[in-house]
């Protein structure tokens, strides 16, 4: 047996991280981790002027670090038990070269106009950080080198060689600091695996540092948009996983093979106003990617855990399509519940499938994850039942087994919203319903282990993740008790329990 990797929730996505200073944002947070146990968390405008880190003065143009913002977030970050996986950007508006923005907030795309001052803003942040926190505990952060600079939406002109200066200048400023901290890049979208053998030659021939290498997959096609929103067409999940394996069958025979590969963001689609996100499809769509990454990438980020989020300015509805596991307000949706799940199973892994992964803890108790497979806009319809089955040894004559369902239905407070009449700003009481039908539907019995095994056959409902906690049941003697003497305890099955 094979122990069940966590790379699946080494890091997850954040909005702008200025949103950690929110008390909506850091209520999500700890449920998460409380649940899922995010290990990282990676988000833009470490750097962006809301954080207010490069500050110069409008007296004499001297230039001043101001941590204020930055440490407060951080230390939000470390006392919910996540670190931070540092993303170096956008350009403060002061060492900026030009005034192209991206985003409601703002964010300055443009490369710095002077590469010394910017050196001396990552040294001063870093070691700024390595005081407050400690080099051991900073040596844990990864910190890459901007976002998806070969996208003119976040790089001026995509241009790739101001982005290998820039990260030559930004690693050697890293490593001044301290040679045991991760640096790390190029961060790409879909689409531009073009840029790995000039980034690998780069490096290469200049002898930059580079601990990790970092890619973005995302499996949607264009926007269709419509008034606050996007839909858009998905291909089948294998894309994704394709996404993942990229990074290293690009750079097999370069000085960067074999380096640790971070998805450092991933969705079904990339939009942040695509009710795809909300939806129980979603989850389905996901499942079989959270378990078939486990050997493809060091981690997989699922981009993000909540929907405080503002790239296209405020959202204007509690659903409305956004990435988040989690709406405003602490609603899951049925995603979070696949994480949910997941953060569950077993530490070793019995047996994996196309629709299922099973898992066994040194104590017995066994954990299945199931799901009904889908593919896309171009796949097959989902039918209304999907069946599993799955056949493992327990020990003990019965053992418990207990279900979590989330589909359509269950689980699902996307499905209670739109019974709801689509409530765009929902009182607090509409929030408690929906919390309420956000719970998974639970289901228990007893059953039989015969031959040493248990086989259980489990029907899915439509776009329906389930999750199975198996136990061994050890019976104890309890004198005197006979449930047949219970008031309505005449049936059969109860009388039939008491007798064995």
């Amino acid at each position: 047996m094979k122990p069940l990797s966590d790379s699946w929730r080494h890091c997850v996505g954040t909005g702008r991280i200025n949103l950690a200073l929110r008390s909506d944002y850091r209520e999500s947070l700890a449920l998460v981790r409380r649940d899922i146990g995010f290990r990282h968390i990676r988000g833009h405008g470490l750097l962006s002027d809301d954080m207010g880190v490069h500050r110069k003065s409008a007296v004499d143009g001297g230039v001043r670090y101001s941590f204020t913002y930055l440490d407060q977030v951080f230390d939000t970050y470390l006392e919910l038990g996540i670190r931070p996986f540092v993303e170096l950007g956008f350009m403060p508006t002061a060492l900026a070269s030009g005034e192209d923005t991206v985003f409601w907030w703002k964010g300055n795309i443009t490369p710095p106009r002077d590469h010394a001052e910017w050196a001396a803003l990552v040294r001063a942040v870093l070691l700024h950080l390595v005081d407050r926190y400690g080099v051991d505990e900073v040596r844990t952060w990864p910190v890459e080198v901007w976002n998806e600079p070969n996208l003119v939406n976040f790089w001026k002109d995509a241009d790739q060689d101001a982005y290998f200066r820039l990260y030559e200048t930004t690693a050697r400023a890293v490593k001044d600091v301290d040679a045991g901290l991760q640096v790390g890049g190029p961060a790409l979208s879909p689409g531009a695996d073009d840029w790995w053998a000039p980034f690998a030659d780069f490096v290469s021939r200049r002898d930059v540092p580079v601990d990790f290498v970092s890619r973005h997959a995302y499996a949607s096609g264009p926007a269709q948009q419509i008034p606050f929103g996007t839909y858009q067409t998905l291909d089948a999940p294998h894309a994704l996983l394709d996404q993942f394996d990229a990074p290293r069958k690009h750079l097999a025979g370069t000085r960067l093979a074999g380096l640790p590969v971070h998805i450092t963001e991933f969705n079904t689609s990339y939009r942040p106003d695509n009710p795809i996100h909300d939806t129980a499809y979603n989850a389905a769509y996901l499942a079989p990617v959270l378990v078939g990454g486990l050997d493809l990438a060091d981690s997989y980020s699922y981009w993000t855990f909540c929907d405080v989020f503002e790239e296209d300015n405020v959202p204007t509805s509690v659903f409305h399509g956004g990435f988040g596991l989690l709406t405003h307000r602490q609603v899951p949706k049925p995603t979070y519940h696949l994480y949910a799940f997941l953060a569950r199973m077993g530490a070793w892994v019995l047996a994996r499938g196309d629709d299922h992964l099973v898992c066994v803890d040194g104590d017995g108790r066994v954990t299945v994850l199931a799901w009904q497979p889908v593919g896309g806009t171009d796949g097959p319809d989902a039918g209304e039942r999907h069946e599993v089955r799955v056949s493992f040894a327990l020990r003990g004559p019965r053992a418990f087994v207990r279900r979590e369902r989330v589909n359509e239905h269950d689980g699902n407070a996307f499905a209670a919203w739109r019974e709801l009449g689509r409530p765009a700003s929902p009182d607090t009481r509409t929030f408690d319903v929906l919390r309420d039908c956000a719970r998974p539907a639970v289901e228990h019995r007893s059953v039989a282990v015969e031959a040493g095994r248990v086989e259980l056959r489990l029907s899915l409902a439509r776009h329906e993740v389930t999750f199975v906690e198996v136990l061994p049941v050890r019976p104890q003697e309890h004198t005197g008790l006979d449930d047949r003497r219970l008031l309505g305890a005449s049936d059969d099955r109860l009388v039939a329990e008491h007798e064995r």
